[in-house]
């Protein structure tokens, strides 16, 4: 299996939710977390990229190049990444964002027009930066176009390129068709990015997955703009399922969420839909009535909740064994204790 290269963009799509209003110290306390957790790529800026604060597009709290420095201040090893969409940002914008900070940028375009994008693509390559190319609305372009965009980022330079659901408009039979192509047709890593509104953002970046795309995004607690993205802490726990290799820690990620990003959004007057206790069940794969039980247990004996539901899980624990919850939290507490 091939190894996936995570991108989380909770603070540049997600920025769409809070109206682009995350503070400095917002993405500083997200961007430590996701560096953390070991995501590969982490975007901020306004949803709309790079200068994307204007009257069309919604002005922001914030400017751009300050998110940027704040991020920059506190990542250690993921690549810190822009989006420049051509028209809106310029190649000067760029140059001042990597002289904040950043070291790898998205460029996108709408997935019909990639030729607007040779200028930015070559100038971000020479500036040397990470270079993605992003065919945006990728559902409105027959199988052959998509592939004959992304030929064209390929050839001014990028180092990926993405297929970007970005209406949320596409079926996993779609990601796979495209997908496919893409891989077979270029000689350079494919991603893609997946939007939630009919419900397949998770769905679709697994079927991307097994159709050959290695760079996926998501953003925590599926954050993004319209129904929001696939969920980063999902995904890290579906990628685990699956046995594929990358890079993230799925309890650093989870952590994230719960203690860096949710508090920003509740200070905001905002909460998300993902239920991440709901989803440590499903990936332990036991009884939900078991939360609770679990829950008493880990603060009985200081142990990670999650630790006791997967071994539950390990044991194959069912209905009527409740009594194991004790004895495993027990023997997590003095493994730790020795």
């Amino acid at each position: 299996m091939a190894k996936i290269y995570l991108t989380d963009t909770t603070l540049r799509d997600g920025s769409h939710t809070v109206s682009h209003k995350f503070s400095a110290d917002d993405v500083k306390k997200v961007v430590s977390a996701l560096d953390s957790a070991g995501i590969d790529l982490i975007e901020v800026g306004h949803g709309d990229g790079l200068t994307g604060s204007t009257i069309n597009y919604g002005f922001a709290d914030y400017d751009d190049f300050d998110i940027v420095k704040a991020a920059s201040s506190v990542i250690k090893n993921s690549k810190l990444t822009v989006l420049l969409l051509p028209g809106i940002g310029t190649v000067e914008d760029l140059k001042k964002a990597q002289n904040y900070g950043a070291t790898a940028v998205r460029i996108a375009t709408h997935v019909t027009e990639a030729d607007v994008a040779a200028q930015h693509i070559r100038a971000a390559k020479k500036m040397g930066l990470f270079t993605v190319g992003f065919l945006m609305m990728a559902h409105m372009a027959s199988v052959e176009g998509i592939v004959e965009e992304a030929k064209k980022m390929e050839s001014y330079g990028a180092d990926v390129v993405y297929c970007t659901d970005s209406a949320g408009a596409m079926l996993p039979v779609n990601v796979k068709e495209k997908i496919s192509a893409m891989v077979k047709n270029l000689n350079i890593p494919v991603g893609h990015h997946s939007h939630n509104n009919l419900g397949l953002a998770i769905g679709n970046s697994l079927a991307a997955i097994e159709a050959g795309a290695t760079y996926i995004d998501g953003s925590l607690s599926g954050l993004g703009a319209g129904a929001g993205n696939t969920a980063t802490d999902v995904l890290v726990a579906a990628l685990n399922k699956m046995g594929y290799k990358h890079n993230a820690d799925l309890f650093k990620t989870m952590d994230a969420s719960s203690n860096a990003l949710i508090p920003v959004l509740e200070s905001k007057g905002l909460k998300t839909n993902t239920n991440l206790d709901a989803m440590i069940l499903g990936y332990a794969g036991c009884y939900s009535s078991f939360l609770l039980h679990a829950r008493r247990a880990s603060e009985r004996f200081n142990v990670d909740v999650r630790e006791i539901l997967i071994e539950c899980g390990n044991r194959k624990a069912v209905g009527g064994q409740e009594d194991w919850i004790i004895e495993i939290a027990n023997n997590i507490a003095k493994a730790k204790n020795n």
